[in-house]
């Protein structure tokens, strides 16, 4: 046999060679991630926020997840069925490993249900649950204290823990599973959980990365990145910058004001949804006299055109509203559509007796919700074509909830996200009457009350069949959108960027948590 000798330049050029070809693969499955906050800990109970939220899609899996249409779709557990008014039950999958290395059974369903009951953040949502059951290592059955037809929403926050790895003292004699919002746990800075990826180095503020769980369950999913490093940039325009430069490959949020770059750049590409925050104003009938009568909040309603700021101010980044409720939840009602409509605002004001109008208070925030102080100036000026004249002031939210809290003003800007994705969770904290033991109403600056809606939301706590549940739900709509309870503006929108070729289009959704498990990279 002939022996071929290779010089040893050509032989260095082919190992380089196979080398940056191994790099550049690997490379492309890195996604470099920017967003505009950090998670605050690696603990999933210690904080109620989106950011952890979006950590805890990461690195651990829930019993449900949402699908972008709103629908329920098993992770780890693979079907669910109530047996009763009080009890759910939950079959869960086999097979399935934590980072530690430990098996996934039921005793850690049960041991974080536990937990979130402890956690100040979470306790609320969890608090109509009584006790979790175990019938065997791969079955459980939650139950409530009442009937609850909201238990298949509240399983989207059960992300299972690893009880055997969070259990006993860490090396200062302090408990594994404590949950401490401020000094030093063990959970703060360590993680086991089921999910896609596992952290592997975090410096807070400043760079998270997370790579990919080898012996993830989940081996249908589509996903192929390996790597995810996290980078939060709070600054808008300096996020953006980092997508069109090549630095990041996925972003978000977008602001509507860099649209244009991100969609006319040939490297990058927007993808927005409707999103399920409502964006409203209250107007405070204990500090006006004249917002008592229901001619003039309805003329107010009336008086604001809806459409034209989400498409002027919002630059579309927007959905009209006429309701609290979006589509997608049992309450919402396609009749109850937005009502701009000036001539007919002047004659309720008339028919009131206030053709002259009134002066009036307005605070906003300045930088809570996209375009805020924008939207409180387009607000004023609208009303002011109807005789009200408002005395306008913005502040950071820093500064903003205090105030209003204290219902300094008359009319006040306030948006909301229902933690549980569903329509009775406006009312219970916005629109029913005021009630400072129960925490009903507790952002209710507008002091609006009216004993059927309360009669109504608190029957529906406990209605579990679907169809009459949705038919109060819609009567409570109805009822707001007849009294003109609030001044509601839109449903505010989300967005990302990303680099062509990272397909984000099927993983993100309303209630922004990226299943970054699933991304594709093309």
């Amino acid at each position: 046999m002939r022996r071929v000798l290779i010089p040893i330049l050509t032989l260095m050029c082919m190992l380089l060679c196979a080398s940056s070809s191994l790099a550049a693969t690997a490379d492309k499955y890195t996604i470099n991630l920017a967003v505009d906050a950090d998670p605050v800990t690696l603990d999933p109970h210690m904080q109620l926020s989106g950011a952890t939220l979006e950590y805890s899609h990461t690195v651990f899996d829930p019993l449900l997840r949402w699908t972008q249409d709103m629908k329920h779709e098993g992770r780890l557990a693979k079907k669910w069925e109530r047996l009763d008014k009080l009890t759910m039950r939950f079959w869960l999958r086999k097979g399935v490993k934590f980072h530690s290395g430990n098996t996934f059974t039921a005793k850690d369903v049960a041991w974080t249900v536990n937990r979130l009951k402890k956690s100040v953040d979470f306790k609320g949502i969890f608090e109509p649950i009584s006790e979790v059951k175990i019938i065997d290592d791969y079955t459980i059955d939650i139950v409530t204290k009442t009937p609850y037809p909201l238990m298949a929403n509240t399983a989207t926050y059960i992300f299972p823990m690893d009880s055997l790895y969070y259990t006993g003292t860490d090396e200062s004699g302090q408990p594994k599973d404590i949950i401490k919002k401020s000094g030093p746990s063990f959970a703060l800075t360590h993680e086991s959980g089921t999910g896609p990826f596992r952290v592997t180095y975090r410096e807070h503020g400043v760079k998270t990365v997370y790579e990919r769980f080898a012996g993830y369950w989940d081996k249908a999913s589509p996903g192929n990145v390996k790597k995810i490093v996290l980078t939060p940039i709070k600054n808008n325009a300096t996020r953006v910058a980092s997508l069109l430069s090549g630095d990041t490959d996925f972003i978000y949020p977008v602001s509507p004001q860099d649209f244009r770059q991100v969609k006319t750049n040939k490297h990058t590409k927007l993808v927005t949804l409707p999103g399920t925050r409502v964006i409203t104003f209250q107007v405070n009938q204990t500090r006006r006299p004249e917002f008592k009568d229901v001619r003039v909040r309805q003329a107010m309603v009336y008086a604001i055109n809806n459409t034209g700021i989400v498409k002027k101010i919002m630059k579309g980044f927007g959905t009209p509203a006429g309701q609290q409720g979006p589509k997608g939840y049992l309450g919402y009602d396609p009749n109850l559509t937005p009502r701009y409509d000036l001539k007919k605002a002047k004659a309720l004001m008339k028919e009131a007796g206030y053709e002259k109008g009134f002066e009036c208070s307005m605070i906003a925030p300045n930088n809570r919700y996209v375009n805020d102080a924008k939207i409180a100036e387009a607000v004023a000026n609208m009303l002011a074509k109807i005789g009200i004249r408002v005395n306008l002031k913005t502040m950071p939210k820093a500064q903003y909830w205090d105030e209003f809290d204290a219902k300094v003003a008359d009319i006040q800007m306030i948006g909301w996200h229902a933690d549980t994705e569903d329509s009775a969770n406006f009312t219970e904290y916005l629109t029913m009457c005021i009630n400072t033991e129960t925490g009903y109403g507790q952002y209710n600056s507008g002091t609006y009350c009216n004993p059927r809606v309360d009669e109504l939301t608190l029957a529906c706590q406990s209605e579990t069949n679907v169809a009459k549940r949705t038919a109060m739900l819609q009567e409570i709509e109805q009822i707001l959108y007849d009294e003109a309870a609030f001044i509601p503006l839109h449903w505010q929108n989300l967005a990302w960027g990303a680099a062509k070729g990272v397909e984000i289009e099927k993983i993100v959704n309303v209630m922004n948590f990226p299943y970054v498990g699933d991304l594709v990279v093309k």
